[in-house]
């Protein structure tokens, strides 16, 4: 075949169709594409000795990692270049694309951020997405570690806490949908080209259905700030289950700490398609354990105990520290 030079990785496992197959891997060196598996004589061989190949993963929800939360604003040049180290980390560890989540800080925060956060290719680094805007369109009573002063009801339209021309880096938003006013502000955020997702929340089932009716497509680390399930009221975790035609991708955090591992399991059972695993790193995942500062979301100490965030003395947990791996 008429295809250049080629690599071929043999004694390998491939990820095809959600299963493990043995067989070899063909790539041409000439273009970077995947080839035919057969029909391939000569060009270097590779044995990676029974390894699998498999797509990057996509980590939807991350505030940062080794010492860098991406709210650590100085200057556009100074943020650049700790996105790019973090990017370039990031590949280390699997990811080969990202979305910077940014919780909820104050509108002059937002709009000095988000312009950073454009999707880009970054050299030899994870891809950068655009943004996962986490806030402020919260439950008080589901703040979980985010500053509830800093909250907006959705009356406050999306461009006056973001900025105009900063909506179109924002690719995810995750909102309370019991909020009044948050089914126009569903529509307005989806016809942005913004997925929403539903988080942070005391909405019950109802109130979820009316939010994936109005265009949400999510579920924000399930079970953490959000009510519980229950028999008589499944809440927003009773969604993972709706009639295929309407159920929602849900997230979770399997870190051990954020939710019980059988729990995991049940959850991802229920709609294994649907199921996205999510690490909600914060700054201090890679840093050593130790009491360290806050910032622009958490002004406290935070406390970091192994794999396990929490506000400094109480049982608030920030966010994760595993990766993706």
């Amino acid at each position: 075949m008429a295809d250049g030079w080629f690599t071929t990785f043999t004694n390998c496992r491939l990820c095809i169709n959600g299963k493990l197959v043995e067989d070899q891997f063909v790539v041409s060196e000439d273009t970077g594409k995947i080839l035919h598996r057969t029909g391939y004589i000569g060009g270097e061989i590779v044995d990676l000795e029974e390894g699998i190949i498999a797509p990057g993963f996509l980590e939807l929800q991350t505030n940062g990692v080794n010492g860098f939360h991406f709210t650590h604003f100085e200057d556009a040049e100074q943020y650049q270049q700790r996105l790019d180290d973090t990017a370039k980390y990031y590949v280390t560890e699997g990811v080969t694309g990202f979305w910077a989540t940014i919780p909820t800080v104050s509108s002059d925060d937002f709009q000095k951020i988000l312009p950073s956060l454009r999707p880009r290719s970054i050299p030899d680094g994870a891809t950068l997405l655009g943004a996962h805007c986490e806030g402020p369109y919260l439950h008080p009573s589901k703040k979980g570690a985010h500053n509830e002063f800093l909250f907006q009801q959705p009356t406050t339209e999306p461009q006056t806490i973001y900025g105009e021309a900063n909506l179109k880096n924002i690719k995810l938003c995750t909102l309370a949908p019991e909020l009044p006013s948050s089914t126009p502000l569903i529509r307005t955020l989806t016809a942005n080209n913004t997925r929403v997702s539903l988080g942070h929340s005391t909405a019950t089932f109802s109130d979820g259905l009316s939010a994936l009716s109005a265009g949400a497509t999510a579920l924000t680390h399930v079970f953490n700030a959000m009510s519980p399930l229950h028999h008589r009221n499944p809440g927003l975790p009773g969604l993972i289950t709706a009639p295929a035609i309407n159920n929602p991708y849900y997230s979770l955090i399997t870190d051990g700490h954020h939710l019980d591992p059988s729990i995991a399991t049940l959850l991802y059972r229920a709609n294994p398609a649907k199921c996205i695993l999510i690490t909600d790193s914060v700054e201090l995942a890679g840093l050593p354990d130790g009491v360290y500062p806050g910032h622009a979301q958490i002004p406290q100490p935070q406390e970091k105990r192994g794999a396990l965030v929490t506000v400094a003395g109480t049982e608030i947990m920030v966010g994760g520290c595993l990766s993706l791996q």
